[in-house]
């Protein structure tokens, strides 16, 4: 395996596991130790903006300038213990971090400065082509989930898995139809190039199925969740997955309290996995067709999802090794 030299992994000093986590993803991806940052930030979900820029942003950036990896580093990877969310506006970190040097304005409201210029583009992605980086964390319930999102992407190839999206004929009106549609279109592509689809138009929410290499669903949004189902889904390693959930990655400690988490698809073994810290709207969704469309390309985890998302600098998160491709060739 060629030495990595266009990611850097993020940690806390603060945090035992952060740091180890940094350490194990280091080795496995084989990273130079300058490619290995280590910051003093609180590990808690949540943080100040003032806390943000001082204690995170900063030392990021200062790092990537006394380092010379400022243009020469695409992929930041963030760790357990990094909090996951700005408490003004209920921004995610890992988004706002990757938009820094755009220097684009907190806005609460979705404006022209939020959309993503890589939005829809099959191709490579480059921090000297487009000014930022994309951004994804390694996160989860347990120190071996999140060793498995690490297992996982480097196990992972081309799949004979199936392609799970599971509708809510309910949400037909308004942004709800939007999210249906676009789950149709990724239907009707991944067919096409033949794949496994089961594209669920019933009012069941579909649980207990396995093997699943890429997932799409409202979660507990559907009318009909099952929570016991939600957490029946079985994972291939270098699988993706969505969901149309509001708070989907508001955290990765175990609750049953509120909506459903991407944790429990992490530790389903889900190894690409996007989420939300607070509201984003329907508008920031992944489009599914664009999702999936270039995940089958040979995309990778980070390229694919973030691709698929219309904002940045916005409520989004990406779980998973930003380098994972199971369909590259």
């Amino acid at each position: 395996m060629p030495r990595v030299t266009n990611v850097v992994v993020i940690a806390t000093r603060r945090s035992p596991d952060s740091v180890s986590i940094a350490q194990y993803y280091a080795q496995k991806r084989e990273l130079p130790a300058t490619h290995v940052f280590i910051i003093d930030c609180v590990p808690q979900e949540e943080v100040s903006l003032a806390e943000y820029r001082d204690t995170i942003e900063r030392p990021v950036m200062e790092l990537l300038r006394q380092r010379q990896l400022t243009e020469r580093v695409d992929f930041l990877v963030l760790t357990k213990g990094i909090p996951l969310r700005i408490r003004e506006g209920g921004f995610s970190v890992d988004s706002a971090l990757m938009s820094a040097p755009l220097k684009r304005p907190f806005s609460t409201e979705l404006r022209e400065s939020h959309l993503n210029p890589y939005f829809g583009k099959n191709e490579r992605f480059s921090r000297r082509k487009y000014g930022f980086y994309l951004a994804t964390r390694l996160d989860g319930y347990t120190m071996r989930h999140i060793r498995n999102l690490v297992d996982n992407s480097l196990r992972a190839r081309r799949a004979n898995g199936l392609f799970l999206l599971d509708i809510d004929p309910k949400r037909s009106g308004g942004g709800y139809r939007l999210i249906n549609e676009s789950m149709r279109a990724a239907a009707r592509l991944l067919r096409q190039r033949g794949f496994e689809v089961l594209l669920d138009e019933g009012e069941a929410f579909v649980g207990g199925m396995r093997e699943i290499m890429g997932y799409y669903s409202w979660g507990s949004n559907d009318h009909r969740f099952s929570k016991e189902g939600y957490r029946t889904l079985q994972f291939l390693p270098g699988s993706i997955a969505e969901t149309a959930v509001s708070t989907s990655a508001r955290t990765f400690q175990f609750t049953d309290k509120g909506q459903s988490l991407i944790a429990d698809l992490i530790a389903q073994g889900a190894t690409g996995v996007k989420g939300y810290v607070s509201e984003p709207y329907t508008a920031a969704l992944c489009r599914a067709e664009i999702m999936f469309d270039l995940f089958t390309r040979g995309r990778t985890i980070a390229e694919s999802l973030w691709a698929a998302s219309p904002f940045i600098m916005w409520k989004d998160l990406v779980v998973g090794d930003p380098l994972c491709a199971p369909y590259s060739r």
